[in-house]
């Protein structure tokens, strides 16, 4: 499931640099201002995890968190706790290390966020064997049992089914992500444009000096920007599949694909929000639905779209709706399985399938596409 979005950002810098400047990229000969794949996963993912009431932790801070869940939930005295979190980590068997007084992993982890009490729950399983331990050589080996351990690591929700898990310490805990996010770019050249600002210090209004407790300079950028994601719904499916059941979960499936292609339409990176306040919606949305392999339509915007008396917008909309006509051809329909689109205009689009009215019938409509309402064709 292909989705192809054409947004207009205004003034704004919603992707720093090292530098604090918006990201750039060169494309086509031109500069162009880029948004990573990172920025805007995060609050998509963020957005999905809302939506399906299911959270999972990016973290290094695991045994902290093991250990809180003892202490404050379980009563445990916070020597006993540490040790337990440390051994959730030592008990492993694998090249997990501890790293900040055993407070911390070397290695980030992506957990569902029912493991930290999932392990303190082993960990309370053994408590006798931790407390004969603590303050002895024996608290430095192994104490707890590794197979419970690595079962809730590998453990996996929907937000982790959706976006991977990179875990090579722990055997069988890697999860490939179904989805796939680019990086999002202007469609036309752009150039950082730089405000200049002060601050006043309240506290000094009766002082002679009329000058700024404060100046600096922040860099901007505005556009039109192209922005392409894909979900690999047969690797959502096998992700979901116990390999003893018998069958696939295909409705968590269509529920999680559902929230994923809603929150990448709708969700923004917040950087200087608080400062630009850049909450635009798309102009254009486009959902393809493949059964071979994902195309993306970045390189409609090879060639930058020229700047009209009307802007960027709707040549952006011509020039994807002109590419996707040609990719057709070339392709010759092959694979195609549902092609719709909606858009903040009325003009036909013939490279982009069907117009319905709004995003959620156009979601709604990709979904049935991929699993057919039953009796559907019949």
């Amino acid at each position: 499931m292909d989705i192809h979005v054409l947004q207009t950002l205004p003034y704004s810098n919603v992707n720093r640099d090292d530098l604090g400047s918006p990201k750039t990229l060169t494309f086509g000969g031109t500069n162009r201002t880029r948004i990573s794949s990172q920025a805007w996963k995060r609050p998509t993912r963020k957005a999905v995890e809302e939506a399906i009431g299911e959270q999972a932790v990016r973290t290094r801070r695991l045994p902290q968190q093991v250990a809180g869940e003892l202490t404050d939930n379980r009563g445990w005295p916070a020597d006993l706790a540490e040790l337990a979190a440390a051994q959730i980590i030592r008990s492993t068997d694998s090249k997990l290390a501890l790293e900040q007084g055993d407070k911390t992993t070397a290695s980030l982890l992506f957990l569902p966020d029912t493991a930290a009490p999932a392990l303190a729950d082993i960990a309370e399983d053994h408590r006798e064997a931790l407390h004969k331990a603590l303050g002895t050589k024996a608290a430095a080996k192994a104490l707890l049992p590794k197979d419970d351990i690595h079962a809730v690591l590998r453990s996996l929700n929907g937000s982790i089914a959706l976006f991977g898990r990179m875990l090579a310490e722990i055997p069988g805990a890697g999860v490939d992500g179904a989805v796939q996010v680019a990086h999002a770019f202007t469609t036309h050249s752009t150039a950082v444009q730089a405000d200049f600002f002060t601050a006043v210090d309240d506290a000094e209004q009766w002082a002679t000096d009329a000058g700024s407790a404060h100046m600096n300079t922040a860099e901007y950028s505005s556009g039109v920007f192209y922005r392409y994601a894909t979900l690999d719904v047969r690797e959502l499916t096998d992700n979901l599949t116990d390999p003893d059941a018998h069958h696939a979960d295909t409705v968590t499936a269509r529920t999680l694909a559902a929230a994923f292609a809603t929150a990448f339409i709708t969700s923004l990176p917040q950087a200087k929000k608080t400062s630009t306040a850049p909450h635009t919606i798309p102009d254009l949305v486009h959902i393809a639905v493949r059964s071979d392999r994902p195309v993306s339509l970045a390189a409609a915007f090879e060639q930058p779209v020229p700047a009209l008396a009307a802007g960027w917008a709707e040549g952006s909309r011509e020039a994807l709706d002109d590419y996707a006509q040609r990719i057709r051809r070339l392709l010759g329909g092959s694979g195609l399985i549902h092609s719709a689109y909606a858009s903040i205009d009325d003009k036909p689009r013939d490279g982009l399938g069907n117009q319905v009215a709004s995003y959620p019938e156009l979601v709604d409509a990709a979904l049935a596409a991929v699993w057919p309402p039953e009796g559907a064709g019949q």
